[in-house]
């Protein structure tokens, strides 16, 4: 469903992507980790078109779609949830959700996501009217992805999901992601610092080690992999 190919990326002067290909098969998750400044972020934002690469290309369903817009990636079914969740603190719950929303014109389909929304987080509903900066961590965070859903993706990117989240929000977050890919069909790629969580749920995985993959396969056995077991999953 998506390839990235040769792909470089750059702020300036620095080279934070070296030539790095990825595949993203339709239906599954598909997780990247990393160490702090792997250039995971950078992976991301390039892909929904928030940075420009400079060289190699990102495919999605077979379109060349590197340097459009992000509003033009957005409409093509690719959505992303960014680190730090960047919800509009300022507006309610629901104003949140409907800006989610923003491109679609069908007001059923909307409907029908936003009732797919409050069923995969009821605290969102019984939120609706409260100021989104005023919610906890974790409400902020099931928010940051329920926006993101409301433009009904087909492709979902999520960027450190479990962020400065309690252990046990972090599980309730990762059960959503599953129940998300399983009951929607979503393609999601998965950055994660949680490594031992990330390659849990997911179907395959990538190591981005200093702007290069270095290990790629099976999550099951990036569990096994020595090097990934002593790098990322404490030994």
């Amino acid at each position: 469903m998506l390839e990235v190919k040769n792909m470089s990326v750059g702020y300036g002067a620095i080279t934070a992507l070296r030539g790095i290909s990825l595949s993203v098969p339709d239906g599954k998750i598909v997780t990247l980790i990393g160490a702090n400044g792997a250039g995971k972020t950078t992976t991301l934002k390039t892909v929904s078109g928030l940075l420009k690469p400079k060289a190699g290309g990102v495919f999605y369903q077979g379109k060349n779609i590197a340097g459009l817009p992000p509003h033009q990636i957005v409409k093509l079914g690719l959505s992303h949830v960014p680190e730090g969740r960047m919800i509009f603190a300022n507006l309610t719950v629901m104003e949140n959700l409907q800006m989610g929303a923003y491109l679609q014109k069908d007001r059923q389909a909307v409907r029908r996501e936003l009732d797919f929304v409050f069923a995969t987080f009821p605290r969102l509903q019984e939120r609706g009217q409260q100021i989104a900066g005023t919610l906890s961590g974790g409400e902020q965070q099931m928010l940051a992805i329920g926006r993101a859903l409301m433009s009904q993706p087909k492709f979902l990117m999520l960027d450190e999901p479990s962020l400065g989240l309690a252990p046990l929000l972090v599980k309730t977050i990762f059960e959503k992601i599953v129940e998300i890919n399983r009951q929607q069909g979503i393609t999601i790629l998965l950055v994660e610092q949680n490594a031992n969580l990330a390659l849990e749920i997911s179907h395959s995985g990538y190591v981005l080690e200093t702007g290069k993959i270095t290990l790629q396969g099976d999550s099951a056995a990036l569990r096994q992999n020595p090097q990934v077991r002593s790098a990322y999953l404490g030994g």
